[in-house]
């Protein structure tokens, strides 16, 4: 079965492929003559190649000429979005037995990346959405991976992940969130904070208290939109990721099926970080691609951009800058990889490495997209140029899904460094 569904992808991905074909981002960059040391094909497989290249074609040609639209008027571009989920970017670690693409955590990276160059903000929400579906796909049983994961891997439902509350960000295991069981209803009282998709979405995977402190206490319950009791507030006004709403989830006496219940009680906590391992390599993985498409916009900009007489590409200094950004990026992309891989194979690194590639990547892309909107003067500040946008997106992406100075205190990177306090280095 697992063969027959990813040839069926592949047909799928090639036949839309050949009918985008004019507009491949892909062959974008081969034109522009972007330098083969970033190209982000490298190292993948044919499989793989196919897979980017279709989401580089439908960023390119679906997300990149609404960008901006979807920025400024806070736009949540659903259909946009359902697009994708028909190549199968609306589960992509979902088993294909329930609607999934089946695919590897590397495949989803490179996915994710490629996306990411025609909306940041659009694409983050994706990855979220999809770190909710391998949840349910995952700790949930035949019942409840059959009533929801179809529906969002088609993205004719969204998801949206509850974890965040008022007094507990990074300190995930304070939360506070409550749910009493009354017979075979849970009774849920709280607020989550910061939620993407909040309010627009269908499906809410919550983390709530069901027991004492600490994280043993904490279990996981899916949450419909339409629920007695569940409620929203404002739509926040953000910096970036305008292209997605976000808001307050608010729990009233929400009474939830106890069959709603993803794995045992006290489970939720290690639903929530075996969740975030794959969460901070997409949310990397995204700045990756927003720093590719900002270094490839700076390097055009620079050909005809002139000062002094000249075009700014014959600046020895600007061109050093362009070499640094070039290394950053290719660092991050590596670094990314490598913790995907390790995260497929159950590597006993990957925890830390997931932390890693998450700090690295998110500050050293949000360093690049910086440094391009410096490259382009003052017409980086302009709204109608990209880099800027760039910018505001995904600067939030060191803050979420792990705060990177928190990932700096991860205790499992600590944890794998100890043994080798005691090891003698020749």
């Amino acid at each position: 079965m697992a063969a027959a569904a990813t040839l069926s992808r592949l047909v799928r991905l090639r036949l839309y492929s050949i009918s985008r074909n004019n507009g491949l981002l892909f062959n974008r960059v081969q034109r522009r003559g972007i330098a083969a040391c970033i190209d982000p094909s490298v190292g993948l497989s044919d499989e793989q190649r196919e897979f980017q290249k279709v989401a580089f074609d439908f960023a390119a040609n679906e997300m990149a000429p609404h960008m901006a639209h979807w920025d400024q008027n806070e736009i949540f571009p659903v259909e946009t979005m359902r697009k994708a989920a028909q190549l199968g970017f609306g589960g992509t670690c979902v088993h294909p037995d329930v609607g999934g693409s089946g695919l590897s955590r590397l495949d989803a990276s490179v996915v994710f990346e490629a996306l990411s160059t025609g909306c940041a903000s659009t694409t983050a929400y994706m990855s979220i959405h999809n770190m909710c579906a391998w949840m349910i796909d995952t700790f949930g049983n035949n019942e409840q991976r059959g009533k929801y994961c179809p529906d969002l891997c088609s993205m004719e439902k969204f998801a949206s992940y509850c974890l965040t509350e008022p007094g507990s960000g990074s300190d995930a295991a304070s939360l506070l969130t409550s749910a009493k069981l009354q017979g075979d209803l849970y009774v849920l009282n709280g607020s989550k904070a910061f939620i993407s998709g909040g309010g627009d979405t269908d499906v809410y995977v919550v983390m709530c208290r069901t027991g004492g402190k600490g994280p043993k206490g904490i279990s996981c319950l899916v949450v419909e939109k339409g629920t007695p009791g569940l409620s929203f507030g404002k739509k926040e006004k953000k910096v970036g990721w305008n292209s997605q709403p976000t808001r307050a989830v608010i729990f009233e006496d929400c009474k939830v099926p106890v069959a709603n219940r993803l794995g045992i009680e006290g489970q939720g906590f290690n639903i929530a970080m075996k969740g975030l391992n794959g969460g901070r390599i997409n949310i990397a993985s995204c700045s990756v691609g927003a720093a590719q498409a900002c270094i490839q916009l700076t390097r055009d900009h620079m050909h005809v951009r002139k000062q002094f007489g000249e075009p700014l590409s014959n600046s020895q200094f600007l061109q050093f800058k362009l070499a640094e950004m070039a290394t950053r990026l290719v660092a991050s992309r590596l670094m990314v990889r490598q913790a995907a891989l390790a995260l497929q194979e159950d590597r006993p690194d990957a925890v830390p490495l997931c932390s890693m590639a998450k700090l690295f990547a998110t500050d050293e892309c949000f360093t690049i997209c910086n440094q391009a909107l410096q490259m382009h003067g003052g017409y980086g500040y302009l709204k109608d140029y990209a880099v800027q946008q760039f910018v505001r997106d995904i600067r939030v992406h060191q803050i979420l899904e792990g705060n990177v100075w928190l990932c700096v205190m991860d205790r499992s990177i600590w944890q794998k460094m100890r043994p080798l306090q005691n090891q003698k280095f020749l």
